[in-house]
C-alpha cells in the first residue's frame, strides 16, 4: 500500500461542479475546453476547492483546464458507481435485469481502475478520492453493497496515494457503514433540510445536527460535508414551492458557510449551476434548480456582490 497523505482538511471555500449545459449530460455531449475554462473562470474569484462526481471526460476536460490554465483549484474526484444490486423501495427506478448487475460490476471495478490511474497523473490537483456517491442510502436509483464499496475503496487505497471517502448521506453512516468508516481515511456526508422539509429557519440548526450525529458516531474521525444546498424553485415533488426561492438559497447558504468557517470544517456547496438534463422533463423540476449560477452562468441572489458576505 502507497504512503498515505495527510487527511485532514480545514474549512476552504468548496464547491461540487457539474459543467452540463443545455442539450448536454453524461453519456451524451459533454462540455468542451472553453466551456469548461469559461465556468472555471467564473468560479475561481470565490471557490479554490471542487467536487466532480465521476472519472469521465468531463472529469478530464476539467482537470486539463486547471492545469493548463495554472487556476489553482484542488479537487476530490469521485467514481460513479453503477447499481450491483436491485433496490425495490427506490421510488424512482432501482430495479434492473440481472445481466446488467453482472455487467456494472465488472464497469464499477474498471471505474475505480480509471480513477486510480487519473489520480496518479494528477497528483498535484487531486486532494481527495471518492469510490462512489448515494449508493448505500435507502432511496439509491443505483443501489451497492457495504461489501462492494468496503472493495472498492481498498483498491484505491492501494493504488493511490490521495485519501480516500465515499459521499453519501449523512443516515447510512449512523449504522449500516460503521464497517467502511473504518476503512475510508474520512467521512463524506449529505445533508439537505430543504428535502427533509425543513424551513429555512430551521435548516441550518438541521444541518448542524446531521453533521454533529455522524461526528458523535465516529470520535477521533474527520467528517467533512460534501453535499449541502437549497433549490430555488419546485414543481411540488418532494418540496414545497413556498420554501424555495433565491432568497432562501441565499441565507442557506451564507449561514453554511459562515457556521464552516467558525467551526472549521470543510464543506461543499451544491451545486454551482443549474442541471438541466436532471430529473422530469418538466421546467420546474427541483433537481434542475439547485445552482448559485443560472444554466446561462448568470448568478443567482447568493452570487450577487453585495450578497457574497460568505466570501473572504
Amino acid at each position: 500500500m502507497k504512503h498515505r497523505q495527510t487527511t485532514y482538511f480545514g474549512q476552504e471555500n468548496a464547491i461540487c461542479y457539474s459543467g452540463f449545459r443545455e442539450g448536454q449530460q453524461p453519456g451524451g455531449i459533454t462540455p468542451d475546453y472553453e466551456e469548461i475554462k469559461e465556468d472555471l473562470l467564473i468560479l475561481h474569484p470565490h471557490w479554490k476547492t471542487l467536487r466532480l462526481y465521476d472519472c469521465d471526460e468531463h472529469a478530464l476536460t476539467v482537470l486539463d483546464v486547471i492545469r493548463r490554465e495554472k487556476l489553482g483549484f484542488k479537487v476530490m474526484l469521485g467514481a460513479y458507481i453503477l447499481a450491483e444490486m436491485n433496490n425495490f423501495g427506490c421510488p424512482w427506478g432501482g430495479v434492473f435485469p440481472e445481466e446488467v448487475l453482472k455487467e456494472n460490476k465488472i464497469k464499477n471495478i474498471n471505474r475505480i481502475e480509471k480513477l486510480i490511474g487519473i489520480a496518479n497523473q494528477y497528483p498535484d490537483i487531486i486532494f481527495a478520492l471518492s469510490a462512489g456517491n448515494e449508493n448505500c442510502v435507502d432511496w439509491s436509483g443505483q443501489y451497492v453493497p457495504v461489501s462492494s464499496v468496503i472493495r472498492y475503496v481498498g483498491m484505491l487505497k492501494e493504488g493511490t496515494t490521495q485519501p480516500v471517502t465515499f459521499c453519501e448521506n449523512y443516515v447510512p453512516w449512523l449504522s449500516k457503514l460503521k464497517n467502511l468508516a473504518k476503512l475510508v481515511d474520512f467521512i463524506s456526508i449529505h445533508t439537505y433540510p430543504v428535502w427533509e422539509y425543513k424551513n429555512i429557519h430551521e435548516s441550518l440548526d438541521y444541518t448542524i445536527e446531521n453533521y454533529r450525529s455522524v461526528s458523535r458516531t465516529y470520535p477521533g474521525k474527520q467528517v467533512v460535508i460534501s453535499e449541502a444546498g437549497w433549490a430555488t424553485q419546485s414543481n411540488g415533488r418532494g418540496i414545497s414551492p413556498d420554501n424555495v426561492s433565491e432568497e432562501n438559497q441565499d441565507i442557506y447558504v451564507s449561514d453554511l458557510m459562515t457556521w464552516s468557517r467558525k467551526e472549521n470544517i470543510l464543506v461543499f456547496v451544491f451545486e454551482a449551476f443549474d442541471e438541466p438534463w436532471k430529473g422530469s422533463p418538466e421546467p420546474l423540476e427541483p433537481e434542475k434548480h439547485w445552482g448559485l449560477y443560472h444554466v446561462d452562468r448568470t448568478p443567482k441572489r447568493v452570487m450577487k456582490q453585495n450578497h457574497l458576505s460568505f466570501i473572504l
